[in-house]
C-alpha cells in the first residue's frame, strides 16, 4: 500500500476529549469521513503529555501502531470528538 502524502491536507481540525472536552491535537485531517486514525506526521500541535492518554481526566482515548507502515494513532470509537 502507499504512504499518506507527508505534506498532507492543509486544512486542520481540532480534536477533544469525548468526556471532559479537553483538547487534545490540532490535526491536518484529508476528507470528510470520520476519525479513524491520525497520523503522527500530521499533528501540528499536540497538547497530550503521554501518548494515547487525555491530559484532563486520564482516559486511553487511542492506541499507538503502525499504519501501512507509517506511526499512527488508532482512535478507539467514542473516545474522541473533532470540530
Amino acid at each position: 500500500m502507499a504512504k499518506p502524502n507527508k505534506k498532507g491536507p492543509t486544512k486542520t481540525v481540532d480534536i477533544y476529549c469525548a468526556g471532559c472536552q479537553a483538547m487534545l491535537f490540532k490535526y491536518r485531517k484529508g476528507g470528510k469521513g470520520a476519525l479513524v486514525k491520525c497520523f503522527k506526521e500530521r499533528i501540528s500541535r499536540d497538547f497530550t503529555t503521554l501518548p494515547c492518554v487525555c491530559p484532563q481526566c486520564e482516559a486511553v482515548f487511542a492506541r499507538d501502531t503502525l499504519v501501512r507502515g507509517t506511526p499512527a494513532f488508532k482512535i478507539i470509537g467514542g473516545k474522541v470528538r473533532m470540530k
